[in-house]
């Protein structure tokens, strides 16, 4: 019993130190906290993964539709990115070390026509949410399959997750099927139940009242 106090009186301590650490750096946004593990969350339940029935697909603005297989995605350029990750119910968890294909893998591949401003994130389940094309399109946006070197594992949204580091996480859905690119702006699953449409956590935009 005394070990397992003290080892959480450790873990706290380091956690102090580390937040104290983000903080000073600028990196721990207004409103959060810096946690050590990984939590858990998401609406609905864990869905299945079939690889043979698994597919990708683009449609709306763009000049070619794509309809990707699972052997066909894993096929497409990968990249690597280190970036924090941020939740809008109020943690943090720093360093997360990615991998899987670039956005823009994708972007070149279906073309997206000029008049495309949006992207309406399609996961399973039904599960929407909305991202400006422009933010999609930094460097460090991309389809996650491996996390701190190892696959993403299906609680965390595995086998493939969108990241979009500079936004709150749950612009960065889970389960990714598809992207449907926009002329306008149009509201998400959450965006529909009250989060904010753009969710900046540097600007504390948890709800659409802030």
């Amino acid at each position: 019993m005394r070990e397992g106090l003290v080892g959480i009186f450790a873990n706290n301590n380091e956690r102090k130190i580390q937040q104290a650490k983000m903080k000073q750096e600028g990196r721990l946004p207004p409103g959060q906290s810096l946690t050590l593990k990984w939590p858990v969350l998401h609406s609905g339940s864990v869905p299945a993964f079939d690889p043979a029935a698994w597919d990708f697909r683009t449609l709306g603005l763009v000049e070619v539709p794509l309809s990707l297989t699972w052997d066909e995605f894993l096929k497409l350029p990968r990249t690597q990115v280190t970036a924090d990750f941020h939740c809008v119910t109020r943690w943090s968890h720093f360093d997360n070390h990615w991998e899987g294909v670039p956005f823009r893998a994708v972007w070149d591949l279906t073309r997206p026509r000029a008049e495309a401003t949006h992207v309406l994130v399609h996961a399973e389940e039904g599960y929407t949410t909305n991202i400006p094309l422009s933010d999609l399109l930094e460097e460090n946006v991309l389809f996650a399959l491996q996390h701190d070197g190892a696959p993403l594992p299906a609680e965390h949204g595995g086998p493939l997750r969108l990241v979009v580091p500079k936004l709150y996480a749950w612009k960065s859905a889970k389960w990714v099927r598809g992207l449907e690119f926009l002329g306008h702006d149009r509201a998400g699953f959450w965006e529909r139940n009250g989060y904010h449409m753009y969710g900046d956590p540097w600007k504390g935009q948890r709800y659409d009242s802030d």
